[in-house]
């Protein structure tokens, strides 16, 4: 199964995710952006953009490595990637869908206001004009889609250990249909 962790740049996905690794039996993590930084890499370089995730290939080759590594791995994959873009989101889980593959969707949410003082306080990072670009494009997917296709946790007041722990307890209180390896690569 897949537990893919949504929510705009800097609410916490990445390091949620990697709690939510500790708390699940089996569970590897799955950085999807590594697949768009592979893309970018190609030279020359593929048509200009701003955002990998406009790339045709970026969506089937995130379905076919998480598929493929399933299939070799057994367990559980936890990927934390913001995908908005709703026509996005239902190519890569229908193409999860076509091989078996079942997925939990969450998207950890936070208000403005906390999402702001996040970005701004980040102390790895620093102040984020791309994490601050993303605001508006994710509260309008929160409005009009995202929230309404995922189960939302609210970070506002959470910690990433607390958030971590909401979405391991969900998983594990509705646990999908187990299956084997062979059953999670079967077209």
């Amino acid at each position: 199964m897949i537990v893919w962790i949504n929510g705009t740049h800097g609410v916490g996905k990445t390091t949620t995710s990697a709690l939510v690794q500790r708390l699940i039996p089996d569970s590897r993590v799955f950085d999807a952006e590594k697949v768009g930084e592979t893309l970018m890499d190609i030279s020359p370089g593929l048509p200009a953009t701003d955002n990998f995730q406009h790339w045709p290939p970026w969506r089937p080759l995130v379905v076919e490595t998480a598929r493929r590594v399933l299939d070799y791995t057994g367990g559980t994959l936890v990927v934390p990637m913001t995908v908005l873009v709703e026509e996005y989101w239902r190519e890569i889980s229908a193409g999860l869908a076509r091989h078996g593959v079942p997925v939990r969707h969450f998207v950890l949410h936070a208000d403005q206001d906390t999402l702001r003082g996040r970005i701004e306080g980040d102390a790895l990072l620093g102040p984020s004009p791309f994490r601050r670009a993303h605001l508006e494009p994710y509260a309008e997917a929160a409005r009009t889609w995202l929230h309404d296709e995922a189960e939302v946790v609210d970070t506002t007041h959470l910690t990433p250990a607390q958030a971590a722990q909401r979405i391991a307890d969900a998983v594990v209180r509705e646990p999908r249909p187990s299956r084997t390896r062979a059953e999670v690569s079967r077209p």
